[in-house]
């Protein structure tokens, strides 16, 4: 079977505005989003943005990409030594989210604050809103159905890439959304009569309920718009940390980490699905090859750097063997092995997986099947003599999951 295997960035915008924007992946350019029954959006909002409350025909997981502020600058040094020109540094908000510090009038400034970005989230027929902060490196699955709203209270831009399948979705390879509200939202379009018998409102209140909202999916709000306070009566767990150590990692020194999301560690995902892989990897680093055993597919994105990502398919022909960098998307059909290496600055790759509980077969080292096999099977397969099979036996004895450049 021949696959169309690419590596792309979102190439189609599906609403911009004031408040922010949504990007999109289409079939035409990834055709093995709708081949695999897969969907992917970038959602950016910028301070104050809202996205208005919808619900989705499909599961996924959202991770954030960015998230940050910068409050209180104060001087933290002086090129020049001009005490009067220092004074104007206090309290000067700087919105660039890679600057640090800044300099004027010769004076050094800068005090980053990490940001939050609020959501909301109402399972259907439940009078309970739950509202959580998540930050950057957070994974939040959404189930199908499930009502959300998205708000950056901070002062730079929100960035987050949600990845999921769409097997039950209106059109394969696309999330579709439902607004409650706004000019593209439900109540709009069951217009103001129909609102009118369903709250006992009169004509004047349902024109109000219908027409008052006119943005359509992200809107930006007035400064000073206060949202509600994180629930803290929430027993379950509803997001994680996935982009640094956590319960179920593994850390190379000088290689990178690996983090996983699955049912064991994370029971909602058990209802919708779906695990979540984060892959750090230092300079010149590799990822070694694996595949995932119980045919689920891999869909990934590149959050930082860049490197080489090389799957092969079956017969030993390659699929892709492609530069990829931060932006990037591609997608592992089931079976294929894959193997990553960052280059010189490293790479980071946040991936989904259509199984809540996934397998990854290793292809190199201690649980490999190059352990597993008996010498005389090594050697009638790859055709070697004894000495070498020992050589290569001896390079099998420990694990070689990420690859740490050598020196």
């Amino acid at each position: 079977m021949e696959m169309n295997m690419v590596v792309e960035k979102a190439d189609q915008t599906a609403y911009e505005g004031e408040g922010g924007g949504y990007y999109i992946w289409s079939n035409s350019k990834v055709p093995l989003l709708s081949q695999s029954k897969l969907g992917t959006g970038k959602l950016l909002l910028h301070p104050l943005g809202f996205a208005l409350p919808h619900y989705a025909d499909s599961s996924k997981i959202g991770f954030v990409l960015q998230v940050g502020t910068i409050d209180s600058l104060v001087p933290i040094g002086t090129i020049a030594d001009d005490r009067s020109s220092a004074m104007a540094a206090v309290r000067r908000p700087v919105l660039n989210r890679y600057t640090v510090e800044g300099i004027r009038h010769g004076i050094r400034y800068g005090t980053v604050v990490p940001g939050t970005c609020t959501v909301g989230l109402v399972s259907p027929n439940s009078p309970e809103e739950k509202v959580l902060l998540i930050k950057k490196g957070d994974a939040i699955p959404l189930s199908s159905g499930v009502v959300s709203w998205w708000f950056n209270g901070g002062d730079t831009d929100v960035v987050i890439i949600f990845l999921g399948e769409t097997t039950k979705a209106l059109v394969p390879g696309q999330f579709t959304y439902f607004f409650v509200a706004g000019v593209l939202g439900i109540l709009a379009g069951f217009q103001s009569d129909f609102v009118g018998k369903t709250f006992n409102l009169n004509q004047k209140q349902s024109e109000v309920l219908v027409r008052s909202q006119p943005g359509a999916l992200i809107v930006k709000l007035e400064n000073g718009t206060k949202f509600p306070e994180p629930s803290k009566h929430i027993k379950e767990k509803l997001y994680e940390s996935i982009d640094g150590p956590c319960d179920d990692h593994i850390i190379v020194k000088g290689g990178g980490l690996i983090n996983s999301l699955t049912e064991k560690n994370f029971s909602m995902l058990r209802e919708i699905g779906l695990s979540a892989k984060f892959v750090k990897l230092e300079g010149n680093a590799m990822l070694a090859p694996s595949y995932v055993t119980n045919g689920s597919v891999q869909i990934s994105y590149v959050s930082k750097g860049g490197g080489w990502i090389k799957v092969v398919a079956s017969e030993g022909k390659p699929a892709l063997d492609s530069r990829v960098e931060e932006g990037d998307l591609f997608i592992v059909p089931q079976y294929l092995a894959i193997a990553e290496i960052a280059d010189e600055c490293g790479m980071e790759v946040f991936s989904v997986i259509t199984s809540s509980n996934p397998i990854f077969g290793e292809l190199a080292g201690n649980n490999s099947v190059w352990k597993a096999f008996s010498p005389v099977v090594i050697r009638s397969a790859l055709n070697i003599s004894e000495e070498f099979e020992e050589v290569f036996e001896a390079k099998n004895t420990k694990s070689i999951t990420i690859v740490a450049p050598s020196n």
